[in-house]
């Protein structure tokens, strides 16, 4: 008999191919760990969708081998899925003290918190499990208390870099654990795993702290107000701020509920230091001066329902934007979100605000490391084996090429695709075979229950509308008795097209009497003839394909 080699399986279940949902399985014998558990924002196509999370079919099949979640950092894309994943995966969840102090908040929301098995760990800390052990490195992100991950197996190193740029000057003074990666590098890892986020730009992320210096600059020079949207779990940005306005003597409101919610457990674990009545509530901003205000709000990615977003429109009950206000964006827009966010700018300058934003200042700087820093962690680690993560196809391919660059063999390379098992061993590295994965839905409280049939009908309703023909027929002889009666809603307004709706009765009409003439008396076969014969007339009418519903009553 055939002796299996020993391997080890990595299967990402999301985020290759993708900005989002990060979640990456990792097995070797009886044991996986899961490392992040991410959600996606949803895009233009999936109408009223508010979430998009990964397809966890595979571990709810192995629940009994997972081990549990290990995450990297507290941001929504590695942390997002978790109240949801929890509910059918409930492992203990593993993770640095402001990461499971957001993820409390949320499980708090899902009222799951006494549900869930959280234990906190810090760099340096080793969680032995039966087969491997899992290694907590110091990482340097946009957010505090990020941690690389490294699991340990008979086989080799599989080291996990999570998001990641090298800071040398980080707001908290937290430098990333580089002497440990090296000393990894030095011992041999088998298998690395990289964030690709900004493979695409050559050199280096600037340091967060230049972000402090701009604000240190403007907040002098500002007259009025100042309001300041960024991402809520930007620990290190809201700190730089709020240093900035007690500086300046200024009072600090926050608008928005992520907002508030991290203002909070960053202020209660000590990642936040605010000082003395600096905070007031949004409710008091009346109180004070003009120049002795700065609003934090959500809706840096201009996002509809977001604090900002609704000051713009003039819907916020709290804050009026009014002349001499300063707005300051200090994020990037995400791909996707630029429309989103110019739009807002646009609202922002309409109301005599003053705006500033990445391209007019350094407001902003990414979290994610450049080329020359991707070369370092490369260089540091010296992986056998390489697989990207963390972006788009193009990203993973132009990672791929830098790696080889520096020397790898191609063939030591791996593309994957989420669902894909890749399997490493000592001396190979290969894909073999696929499970189940995908994206499923989260739509108000349902979970799973709208999918691609429901988001195309939503599609085709948004872009032709929707025509209902109601009829009362008699069983007996199928005659019709009431009706026809056509309702329109975003096809065409009735009133203006009286014509139209007339000739599209006579035609069910006619319809109607061609099955009564062929003794037809099948509701399917009915509402087919029906539907086909209004489809038809109506395309040469107007040109365009409204969905059709008949209903048909029997008395």
């Amino acid at each position: 008999m055939k002796k299996v080699k020993d391997n080890i399986k990595i299967i990402p279940l999301g985020g290759v191919n993708e900005i989002g949902k990060n979640l990456t399985a990792i097995e070797y014998k009886n044991d996986i760990v899961v490392i992040d558990c991410g959600l996606k924002f949803p895009d233009e196509e999936m109408l009223g969708i508010d979430l998009v999370i990964p397809d966890v079919t595979y571990l709810v099949k192995n629940i009994e081998r997972v081990k549990g979640i290990f995450l990297t950092h507290g941001h929504e894309d590695h942390i997002g899925a978790l109240p949801y994943v929890l509910k059918e995966v409930n492992v203990p969840v593993y993770g640095t003290k402001l990461t499971l102090g957001i993820v409390e908040s949320k499980l708090k929301e899902h009222n799951m918190l006494g549900t869930v098995d959280l234990r906190c760990v810090k760099p340096k800390d080793i969680i032995k499990l039966d087969n491997l052990s899992v290694e907590f490195i110091r990482q340097s992100h946009s957010i505090a208390d990020s941690v690389a991950i490294a699991i340990h197996t008979p086989l080799g190193v599989v080291l996990h870099t999570g998001d990641f740029k090298i800071d040398y000057t980080p707001i908290d003074g937290s430098v990333a654990d580089l002497a440990r990666f090296a000393e990894l590098g030095k011992r041999g890892v088998l298998l690395m795993l990289c964030d690709s986020t900004n493979v695409e730009r050559p050199g280096y992320t600037m340091s967060e702290s230049t972000v402090g210096e701009t604000f240190q600059r403007i907040f002098a020079d500002a007259k009025g107000r100042i309001i300041v949207a960024t991402f809520a779990s930007h620990v290190h940005r809201l700190q730089q701020i709020i240093t900035a306005a007690s500086r300046y003597g200024r009072k600090v409101a926050v608008s928005g509920r992520s907002m508030e919610n991290i203002v909070d457990v960053a202020t209660h674990l000590g990642y936040l230091d605010v000082g003395e009545n600096i905070l007031i509530s949004i409710d008091d901003i009346g109180k004070y001066p003009d120049n002795q205000i700065v609003i934090l709000t959500t809706g840096s990615q201009g996002e509809p329902m977001s604090a900002l977003t609704r000051m713009a429109a003039s819907e916020h009950k709290k804050v009026s934007i009014t002349p001499g206000d300063m707005v300051i964006i200090s994020a990037s827009p995400i791909p996707g979100n630029e429309k989103l966010v110019s739009r807002v700018i646009n609202q922002l300058f309409k109301k005599g605000a003053e705006v500033i934003y990445e391209s007019l200042a350094d407001v902003h700087v990414s979290g994610h490391a450049c080329q020359e820093e991707l070369k370092l962690m490369h260089t540091l680690v010296k992986p056998k084996f390489f697989m990207p993560v963390h972006g788009e196809y193009r990203h993973l391919k132009q990672h791929a090429e830098l790696a080889e660059k520096l020397g790898m063999p191609s063939n030591n390379i791996v593309l994957a695709e989420n669902g894909d098992v890749i399997e490493v061993t000592r001396d190979s590295i290969r894909k073999n075979g696929t499970v189940p994965s995908g994206q499923v839905f989260v739509d108000g409280l349902g979970v799973g229950d709208v999918g691609n049939i429901v988001l195309r009908d939503r599609k085709h309703l948004s872009q032709d509308g929707i025509l209902t023909v109601v009829v009362t027929i008699e069983k007996e002889t199928g005659s019709v008795i009431a009706g026809p009666d056509i309702i329109s809603r975003g096809f065409v307004y009735v009133r203006e097209s009286e014509d139209l709706m007339e000739g599209a009765r006579e035609i069910v009409k006619n319809s109607l009497l061609d099955c009564q003439d062929k003794h037809i008396t099948e509701w399917a076969t009915i509402k087919s003839n029906i539907k086909e014969a209004l489809r038809t007339f109506l395309y040469e009418k107007t040109k365009r394909k409204p969905m059709i519903l008949p209903i048909i009553m029997e008395i």
